[in-house]
């Protein structure tokens, strides 16, 4: 059975390094085998077809090729297109009433719990929220994740410790359901 899948590349193509540009990419992921694929903006993210492997390996297969060819490690998620609609669905935030630059899911390589945050005091940082899903933070950020001191927080490795951990604004959620759904 066919299934199309997300991979979301971390950290590549920010600040002029880790360049991957995306037509290398779809070719690389062409020569491996899997089918359609299409990228959406520079920041990593490339959909697929394929009827071989999940998510795990595939996002393993993806990592080695990336490393072989463009001589630098990249973490790589690979999502379903079912994972990802119900992400989408499950927001715990209303979405539809806010800018798109105020909501932002970071996927987790793994599951997560309440226990990782137990640090933070969460009323420090309100109108500032988050919320844990299946394998996903949700972050509420009124201001933005530039200006935001709770995102910053959040992304100290200390907490994201043994996952790969790699964060999305709304438009590119809702996006990636599209992509994927089509």
């Amino acid at each position: 059975m066919t299934t199309t899948y997300a991979a979301l590349l971390r950290g590549i193509n920010v600040g002029g390094s880790r360049k991957v540009p995306m037509a290398d990419l779809r070719a690389l992921m062409e020569d491996l085998g899997l089918d359609d694929v299409r990228s959406y903006l520079q920041s990593g993210q490339a959909v697929f077809t394929t009827d071989r492997g999940d998510e795990d390996s595939l996002a393993a297969e993806l990592a080695d090729a990336i490393e072989k060819r463009f001589t630098f490690p990249v973490d790589v998620l690979v999502r379903d297109h079912a994972y990802l609609r119900a992400i989408a669905e499950n927001c715990p935030f209303p979405a539809a009433e806010l800018e798109p630059k105020q909501l932002h899911v970071t996927y987790f390589s793994a599951p997560v719990d309440e226990d990782r945050y137990t640090e933070i005091d969460r009323d420090t940082y309100l109108p500032e929220e988050f919320r844990l899903g299946d394998r996903a933070l949700y972050l509420y950020a009124p201001n933005g994740l530039g200006r935001s001191k709770l995102a910053e927080h959040l992304s100290k490795p200390r907490l994201n410790k043994g996952l790969i951990a790699t964060s999305r604004n709304w438009n590119t959620v809702v996006k990636l359901v599209e992509m994927t759904g089509s």
